[in-house]
């Protein structure tokens, strides 16, 4: 019998605080917050979810992350990157290949990088 694929399921984010974390990432993204507590909340999109780490979970990497823990694909690249602009978050320019990606990387509250890409 083959094993079923290989899925992958949350991208883990540290924050210093899970619950204005999670407000931020769901205004930033439009993620339902499908759980929200001091020591992690986890927000939900329709492929995928992510996991905002606090010190209370015992992980031991701080925030403020200079790589990206994973990637934020959105419909419209340009709304997005103004909504971030908007939240204090200092997107890049947009970089890329039309043909093949285009992205930006900007920061969260707690100083973690973020990449964001159209696909």
């Amino acid at each position: 019998m083959t094993p079923p694929p290989t899925a992958i399921t949350t991208a883990f984010i540290p924050v210093h605080d899970p619950r204005a974390g999670a407000h931020w990432y769901a205004d930033a993204f439009g993620l339902g917050i499908g759980e929200e507590t001091d020591v992690s909340s986890v927000l939900a999109g329709s492929h995928g979810q992510v996991t905002l780490m606090g010190p209370k979970s015992g992980i031991h990497v701080e925030p403020g992350l200079p790589w990206a823990t994973c990637n934020f694909r959105v419909d419209d690249l340009a709304s997005v990157h103004e909504r971030l602009a908007r939240l204090g978050a200092h997107p890049t320019d947009v970089l890329g290949d039309p043909g093949r990606c285009l992205f930006f990387t900007a920061t969260d509250p707690d100083g973690n990088t973020i990449l964001v890409t159209d696909r």
